[in-house]
């Protein structure tokens, strides 16, 4: 047998390495490497609000609670590695896990067509709606179609957003980073309804007199946990999330933050 020289073994190299490159940017590499790093790290690095009450929030320690942090960890356990927060703004996280500084985003992220052809996503972990929170003693807005001309407050670069500026003509989009800010602008007067998770609402109320939710919840909607086109990652985290249903560990964080099962 015949072996190449060094320079011709090394132009062979060479160009394999390109065609390789070729095959893909970064998508492909993550969808080699993505399940294989959390393995090899035994982390899931997982991306949130943290101002997010009740599926994300820091408690009067500190600490980092709600649904989706108990969601994150006991799916986490359940792939045999350690869940590690990384709090942003709801505006970075797809943000951060396009430069692949975490692994998924668990917060709420809404199962879309437009992300689905962008992300995989996990099935969904939460079943919700969208619902319209007024000040307490408003009238006038109770469903979809009185939002028109009116001032709505939703969050940067969510469904509510994309929704609103997709369904309502007229309304006057007023986009926030944080959920604190929007409802002190509500109270204030310089708005004149919130856009929210349904599930969000119906806690939020509890514990905020001066506002109330407004109809009854809309579009129907369904959340998954939010990664990077990797099938190998997704299938583990599938798979997962059917185990936890199928324990009733799911169900039981469900009826721990809401009194109900909200994951189906």
């Amino acid at each position: 047998m015949r072996f190449p020289a060094r320079r011709e073994l090394m132009i062979a190299l060479g160009l394999g390495a390109l065609a390789l490159a070729g095959c893909g940017g970064k998508t492909g590499n993550v969808a080699e490497t993505g399940l294989k790093r959390v393995e090899a790290t035994k982390t899931l690095r997982i991306g949130l609000e943290g101002t997010y009450p009740p599926f994300n929030f820091q408690d009067k320690d500190g600490q980092l609670a709600g649904f989706e942090v108990d969601f994150a960890k006991a799916l986490a356990a359940q792939m045999k590695v350690k869940a590690e927060f990384a709090p942003s703004p709801f505006a970075g996280l797809l943000g951060a896990l396009e430069s692949q500084r975490i692994d998924v985003v668990i917060n709420q992220i809404t199962i879309t067509p437009e992300r689905a052809a962008k992300y995989d996503f996990s099935r969904p972990y939460t079943v919700s709606g969208i619902q319209i929170i007024t000040r307490k003693g408003q009238t006038g807005i109770a469903a979809p179609a009185d939002l028109a001309g009116k001032k709505v407050g939703v969050g940067l670069g969510t469904n509510y957003e994309s929704w609103l500026r997709a369904n309502v003509k007229g309304a006057v989009v007023r986009t926030y980073d944080d959920d604190p800010t929007k409802y002190q602008d509500l109270k204030a007067g310089r708005i004149d309804a919130v856009l929210n998770d349904r599930l969000v609402a119906a806690d939020f109320v509890k514990t905020s007199p001066d506002f109330v939710a407004s109809g009854a919840p809309f579009a129907s909607q369904g959340m998954g946990v939010a990664m990077l086109r990797d099938p190998a990652l997704k299938v583990t985290i599938d798979q997962a999330i059917d185990a936890l249903r199928a324990n009733g560990q799911l169900a039981a964080i469900s009826t721990k933050w809401f009194g109900q099962d909200v994951t189906k």
